[in-house]
């Protein structure tokens, strides 16, 4: 394991499709690869945790309804939505 500015890091082996890795490489460069991989698995694993949040809910609660949808989503996002608005 070694430092870097995020914290501790440690190096893996993961393998991936021959083409996803090309075009991979074509938009990050070797060096900014694994920075897009870790941002890459930092948003999955928040939609992972999301999904379990809405499974828990619609368990204890019943599905979410469209109005409940509509709310979440424009809290969630409000500043993307503002900033699209501004441009």
């Amino acid at each position: 394991m070694k430092q870097s500015r995020s914290g501790v890091t440690e190096n893996i082996s993961v393998s991936m499709p021959s083409e996803l890795v090309s075009e991979l490489r074509s938009r990050t460069g070797r060096r900014g690869l694994s920075g897009y991989v870790t941002e890459a698995v930092r948003h999955q694993l928040a939609m992972d945790g999301l999904a379990e949040i809405v499974a828990s809910h619609e368990e204890e609660h019943g599905a979410l309804t469209e109005r409940e949808i509509e709310a979440a989503r424009r809290e969630l996002f409000a500043d993307e939505n503002t900033e699209r608005g501004a441009a």
